[in-house]
């Protein structure tokens, strides 16, 4: 999500993706993409780049939800949403370019589907619903999905008024119990649908699951267009044809076990084991696990019980090693993980790590000492090693670790270096790890010592993976297909006539991009004229300071600074409002009227949104995304992983020019 998926995310996914593995993402794969069992992070990938989408048609009832469209329309699309949720907010612009592209020929159905982890996407559905029945739900719809990190009741009370309602009439009616009948009721479809993450979509009855790029709904609709042409030349009114396409579809999703089935088989790679990573079971075991996981994400804790089980089943034969992915849109992750590390040190690394998991909801600073105190630590120790960031580096080294082998969602784990994501049930960690099981008795008994064996079963799972495209790494997922890529009017930094181009789709407030930043020095200064760099803007939904720093950077291009302003807002990546963004202004020397005048204006608010289009319809939904003369590179990569695909570049441009 492999390479597609990755950039569906986020997930994004993102993938520091979110979307879609999150990143979808990418995020980046997003939490709910990543538990979703018919999720974009386990969707097989169709020639062409486009991941296939089921044939099945869902019996997806319309029933009494909001509905925006023509009721002729030939092409119905019901989606499962979340108000709260950023990947939903994504596709929701996706959405609205589809509405333009096709016009009376697409209807929306909304459906709602609040995530018990999103506190305020609740309260959000029921005043849309509220004000639905004055007759301006998508009104409201627009307003929280412009707004999404502002859901508290007294913004929801504002956006009441900004779109004209009877405010005292809407107030009255969320305490309408029939909304609450109806998001219950949407939520047993869903579950029924097996579309248990959000968004899910589902296009003439055809599940599409996640914030994934506008090509692959075109591509869709596109394929069920003639069906539904070809109903109406046959006699059916164009106003019974969802009707008649859904009528004898199915009412329910596959069980999990035949869903498990049909999915492709998951990526190899290979897995090493750091020294002072946190573990238990022998060093010598039959199986390894390697688990990235995040402390405030609620799938990483939903997996708990399944871990617990391997331990208790597995005593001598299971060895699971715990590293971080803290993701960027969970505010407390990054310190938690460092806490962890801290209590690591003094050997409670899992009596903490169970605190953490135990109180998600609270994981800010004095918690984190609580936990620290209740289980007998050294305070002073514990709170120095906090204070100096003792334990930065190892949490970013896991990140960078994960980013590099696709693990940029959580939870992600490698069984002997075979990939199994999300929080599932034991038994489906047990299947794995009995075939491992098997594998190892094998080597053991052929002479294989067992402090060896990890090594050399990884090894051979690599080995005997399904083969990647020509010249990509073992065990590498295989590469999306070259892209066309339009620098347009994006800063530009290089010769002209460099033969290799690279285009990164970056956001201003996303961590992963500001690390990939001496990455790119690092290239320019090696290969120097042969590189130029193309700065597209991609800011996240849940970054709230993203996108007035990306127009504050094209006021900055205005000015001819563009990359010296870029450079001055990675660096300060903490502090993005519109006052910090003033004061780099002035320090780079800018005509502050000019500048100010662009950010009221919106002057460069069409550029941006250009960008995250032609990001969308390339599958760049997580950040950071690159574009090497068209080839796809996905994160925060080391910099041999740009080199190996400059250098291939620049080996075919050789052999041309020899020709």
């Amino acid at each position: 999500m492999k390479p597609n998926v990755i950039v569906a995310l986020l997930v994004g996914l993102v993938l520091g993706f979110v979307g879609g593995r999150v990143t979808t993402g990418s995020s980046t794969k997003s939490e709910v993409a990543k538990a979703a069992p018919n999720s974009p992070a386990a969707a097989p990938t169709a020639p062409g780049g486009r991941r296939p989408v089921d044939p099945t048609v869902f019996k997806v009832p319309i029933e009494n939800s909001p509905v925006h469209g023509s009721a002729d329309a030939l092409i119905t699309v019901v989606e499962f949403s979340d108000y709260e949720c950023p990947f939903c907010s994504r596709a929701n612009a996706t959405v609205e370019q589809l509405e333009k592209q096709y016009g009376n020929k697409l209807r929306v159905v909304m459906k709602q589907n609040p995530l018990s982890f999103h506190p305020r996407a609740k309260p959000a559905a029921i005043g849309a619903m509220a004000a639905g029945e004055q007759g301006k739900y998508w009104e409201f719809h627009a307003k929280l999905f412009q707004n999404q990190k502002k859901l508290d009741d007294a913004s929801l009370e504002q956006y009441a008024k900004d779109i004209g309602l009877d405010v005292a009439k809407w107030k009255a009616e969320l305490a309408n119990p029939k909304f609450q009948d109806i998001i219950t009721r949407d939520q047993a479809l869903a579950s029924q649908l097996g579309a248990s993450g959000t968004p899910a979509f589902f296009i003439n009855g055809r599940f599409l699951s996640g914030a994934q790029p506008l090509a692959n709904f075109q591509a869709l609709i596109d394929e069920e267009l003639p069906k539904a042409e070809a109903l109406v030349k046959s006699g059916t009114p164009a106003s019974q044809v969802y009707a008649k396409i859904i009528e004898k579809g199915s009412e329910r999703a596959a069980p999990k076990a035949q869903q498990q089935q049909q999915q492709p088989a998951a990526a190899v790679r290979k897995i090493e084991i750091p020294t002072d990573s946190p573990s238990f079971g022998p060093a010598t075991a039959k199986v390894t696990i390697v688990e990235w996981s995040d402390f405030e994400c609620p799938f990483c804790s939903r997996v708990g019980p399944s871990l617990a089980k391997i331990k208790e089943a597995y005593p001598n034969d299971v060895r699971v090693v715990f590293r971080h992915q803290p993701l960027p849109f969970h505010p407390n992750a990054k310190l938690a993980a460092e806490a962890s590390h801290a209590a690591h040190e003094q050997g409670k690394f899992w009596e903490y790590h169970d605190k953490l998991f135990a109180n998600q909801k609270a994981l800010d600073r004095a918690s984190l000492e609580k936990y620290a105190q209740e289980l007998g630590l050294n305070i002073s120790k514990f709170k120095g090693a906090l204070d100096q960031g003792k334990f930065k580096a190892k949490v970013e080294a896991d990140s960078s670790a994960g980013n590099a082998v696709g693990a940029n969602g959580t939870p992600t784990f490698f069984i002997n270096g075979r990939e199994f994501v999300g929080a599932q049930p034991f038994e489906s960690f047990k299947r794995v790890i009995d075939e491992e099981i098997g594998k190892a008795d094998k080597l053991l008994a052929a002479g294989t010592k067992p402090a060896d064996l990890y090594a050399k079963i990884n090894a051979e799972n690599v080995a005997n993976a399904p083969k990647a495209a020509e010249g990509a790494a073992p065990g590498a997922p295989a590469e999306p297909p070259v892209q066309k890529v339009d620098v347009g009017n994006a800063p530009v930094k290089g010769e002209k006539n460099a033969p290799i181009t690279i285009v990164a789709f970056s956001d201003f407030e996303c961590p992963f991009c500001s690390r990939v930043v001496p990455t790119l020095k690092q290239l320019e200064d090696q290969y120097g004229a042969k590189i130029k760099v193309a700065f597209k803007n991609q800011p996240l939904p849940f970054h709230a300071n993203a996108k007035p720093a990306a127009a504050a950077a094209l006021a900055a291009h205005e000015q001819g600074k563009f990359w010296e302003y870029h450079d001055k807002l990675f660096a300060n990546q903490r502090a993005l409002d519109r006052a910090s963004l003033e004061k780099y202004a002035q320090e780079l020397g800018l005509n502050m009227d000019k500048f100010k005048a662009a950010m009221d204006q919106g002057k460069f608010n069409a550029q941006i949104e250009a960008d995250m289009a032609q990001a969308s319809s390339l599958g760049a939904n997580g950040t950071p995304t690159f574009f090497i003369n068209g080839r796809t590179l996905i994160g925060a990569q080391p910099v041999d992983a740009f080199k190996r695909v400059i250098d291939e570049e620049l080996k075919k441009g050789a052999v041309a020019d020899s020709k």
